[in-house]
């Protein structure tokens, strides 16, 4: 291969640092006023956090927490199920779905992926439900909705909670056939997100919250996210103690407002992709459900031909442009879950996504020459 000219500026998988440079002031008025109030647990930002992301979602309650899997922990918490109910989970996600489960003596029951969206297949939900189901989680996965008219339907036809696992598609709607549109997070029994700060949300740490439209649930949700009490000193329920921090609400209320331009940004980007790449044989762009709006947390292509993915991240990484694999191994092939006792070949869509996958650079600031950049090493390697 011959030398190759520079990126018009580094390209960054995402530029936390950019991005945050550019509303510093406010940042740091944030920060400023904690420091000043010393209300560091439980101050008022974290109140009115919640309030500003419930209006944004549509009137929602909003539980924070202490992250993305407390959220999940907490979610099934709340459902109080008894030990090994099974948990309905997509085979094609991240551990921390199943750890939730785990982690509360639930039995994690994995089901396949649809190959186009990435997204838990309904067909597969619907044939894995049993009388021991307690619950079906549904993962929003790289910024797009799942199926939530097929889900839905299920949940409803069976009486078995839906949780949405909305870590990655914070902002997303869908649209139901007679017209109704909900946010990704608000249709289910239960909605969790998390603001690690690789987020299209994040926090400047870790924090999560939990989404929903039922008041006694979220009075709920409250109580177990704080050792299970109703006021201090009195515990109603087994919790635990998984609070967001006063200074990380402070600092995602600045961001909150940056979000919808952000997202926009977002799907420039990733249009600008599409238009580029849906012509480059080798690949498939990400698939568009219709019914949904994408907020593309990840960009993510898939390498047709097996074995192939890793020699174009191999060749992208020679040419300056970072990628990441999300995800190299399916959770069934994880040691920590091999006592579920599922064998390689049961989930074949999610262990040939796992092969095929790669999330190319998307974030807010990458220039349209960057995007051109990547586009033209990524068709180099397939002529």
């Amino acid at each position: 291969m011959s030398i190759l000219p520079a990126p018009p500026s580094p390209i960054q998988l995402l530029d936390l640092a950019a991005e945050h440079a550019a509303l510093q002031p406010a940042l740091s008025e944030a920060v400023a006023e904690i420091m000043t109030s010393a209300a560091f647990i439980q101050g008022p930002a974290v109140g009115q956090f919640a309030a500003e992301l419930g209006e944004y979602l549509g009137g929602a309650h909003i539980t924070p927490c202490a992250n993305g899997t407390d959220a999940l922990t907490l979610a099934l918490m709340s459902l109080r199920l008894p030990a090994g109910a099974e948990i309905i989970i997509p085979a094609f996600t991240y551990v921390a779905t199943l750890e939730a489960a785990a982690l509360l003596g639930l039995k994690p029951v994995l089901v396949d992926a649809l190959p186009d969206t990435f997204n838990i297949d309904p067909a597969a939900v619907d044939a894995a439900l049993t009388p021991r189901t307690g619950a079906i989680v549904a993962v929003h996965l790289f910024g797009q909705c799942a199926d939530l008219e097929a889900l839905r339907a299920i949940s409803t036809r069976h009486g078995i909670p839906l949780i949405e696992d909305n870590a990655q598609a914070l902002g997303a709607s869908f649209t139901f056939a007679n017209g109704e549109t909900a946010y990704a997070g608000t249709v289910g029994e239960v909605g969790t997100t998390s603001f690690f700060p690789s987020k299209n949300l994040g926090c400047l740490g870790d924090g999560g919250a939990l989404i929903t439209h039922d008041a006694a649930r979220a009075a709920l949700l409250h109580q177990l996210a704080n050792h299970g009490q109703s006021r201090k000193y009195h515990h109603q329920h087994i919790g635990l103690n998984s609070r967001l921090d006063t200074l990380q609400a402070a600092l995602l209320r600045v961001k909150l407002r940056q979000l919808p331009a952000n997202t926009a940004a977002r799907q420039t980007v990733a249009a600008r992709y599409d238009a580029a790449l849906a012509t480059v044989p080798g690949i498939n762009i990400p698939a568009r459900d219709a019914r949904s709006s994408h907020v593309f947390h990840q960009y993510t292509i898939q390498v047709a031909e097996t074995g192939r993915r890793d020699e174009l991240q191999n060749h992208l990484h020679r040419c300056g442009v970072p990628t990441m694999i999300y995800y190299p191994l399916p959770v069934h092939a994880q040691p920590a879950y091999a006592y579920l006792g599922y064998q390689a070949g049961q989930f074949p869509v999610a262990e040939r996504l796992c092969g095929a996958v790669l999330s190319l650079p998307i974030h807010p600031l990458l220039t349209a020459e960057q995007v051109d950049y990547v586009v033209q090493y990524v068709g180099e390697f397939f002529k």
